[in-house]
């Protein structure tokens, strides 16, 4: 592929390597890192003039500094003459908080939006964003990539009653997102209504369908504490469901998550590596990983020939 370059963050150089490999190309030089005072520094090792840039980072680990770092790699580039700036950023941060939900509290996501394009990111390409309103906070295109179709295809080849299966939402918000899994799947669906009193606690939960003698999934977009899934998970066994497995496109697994998740009675908790797992899965042999390099990979190939995305929102790349 002519005219492409690929640069990888700091955050998560192992999917960075998958995309380069899945299309058949070396990430570019790039060296990052701190100066004594804590400044990031980043050194592009190449030309880039006229280039089509993509670089990938996502919103984990030290999320502020993996955003700055984000911002001046973009920035770099752009005032080396780049044709075009793609930033790739599986997991977006701050993207929950995309809303004032009480006076005085901040929109971080239209922030964090705005510190993007004034960057000189071009294009933005993502996965499962928390709320899709969010790809309206930017002025530039942005590419919300679906990590459905690798979790269908994960579901029919790794639980065998499937067909005997119910789609959990853990809250209202995921409700759109069930449905249409479950659709797919031809299967029924159930909602968990969950009420808040602050942040990271729930406070009490009732379960909106029948799961009695089926195999349970919640499926959501991120889970970060295991708050609410370890909750649910708990409401579904106790309403009857003979097992219980979660889906999640984000996991974040922040504070007491993993000791939670090990303590919960999940046959397995399920995520794609948009954020890295390694080092989670040596303390917690339940959670498993769903390998989505290859739907980035392919956005990448399709926003580069100037081809429709559009075929990936339903089917995984072979």
């Amino acid at each position: 592929m002519p005219n492409i370059v690929l640069f990888s963050g700091s955050s998560h150089q192992d999917l960075s390597q998958r995309v380069a490999d899945r299309l058949g190309l070396e990430l570019g030089k790039v060296v990052t890192k701190k100066f004594s005072n804590q400044e990031t520094s980043v050194e592009i090792g190449e030309s880039v003039r006229g280039e089509d840039v993509y670089i990938i980072q996502s919103g984990c680990g030290e999320i502020n500094d993996n955003l700055m770092e984000l911002l001046i790699m973009i920035n770099a580039c752009k005032i080396a003459s780049s044709s075009r700036v793609t930033a790739v950023i599986p997991c977006f941060p701050y993207a929950r908080q995309d809303k004032k939900d009480k006076s005085r509290a901040p929109i971080s996501a239209k922030l964090v939006a705005n510190m993007l394009s004034v960057a000189g990111a071009d294009h933005i390409i993502t996965m499962d964003l928390h709320a899709s309103q969010i790809q309206g906070f930017f002025d530039i295109p942005v590419d919300n990539l679906y990590a459905e179709p690798a979790v269908l295809q994960w579901i029919r080849e790794n639980i065998t009653e499937w067909k005997n299966c119910i789609i959990v939402s853990p809250d209202a918000g995921g409700a759109k997102r069930v449905t249409s899994i479950a659709d797919r799947l031809n299967v029924e669906f159930a909602l968990i209504h969950k009420e808040r009193k602050k942040a990271n606690e729930v406070d009490r939960m009732v379960l909106v369908g029948d799961v009695k003698d089926r195999v349970a999934i919640l499926v959501d977009d991120m889970a970060d504490t295991c708050g609410t899934i370890c909750h649910a998970a708990d409401k579904l066994l106790s309403a009857g469901a003979t097992k219980v497995y979660a889906i999640l496109t984000h996991g974040i697994f922040s504070g007491p998550a993993i000791s939670r998740i090990n303590n919960a009675s999940f046959e397995a908790v399920v995520v794609t590596n948009t954020i890295p797992q390694e080092d989670k899965m040596k303390h917690c042999s339940k959670i498993q990983v769903i390998d989505i390099s290859m739907i980035l990979a392919e956005a990448i190939r399709r926003t580069h020939n100037g081809e429709s995305v559009s075929y990936l929102f339903s089917h995984v790349p072979l």
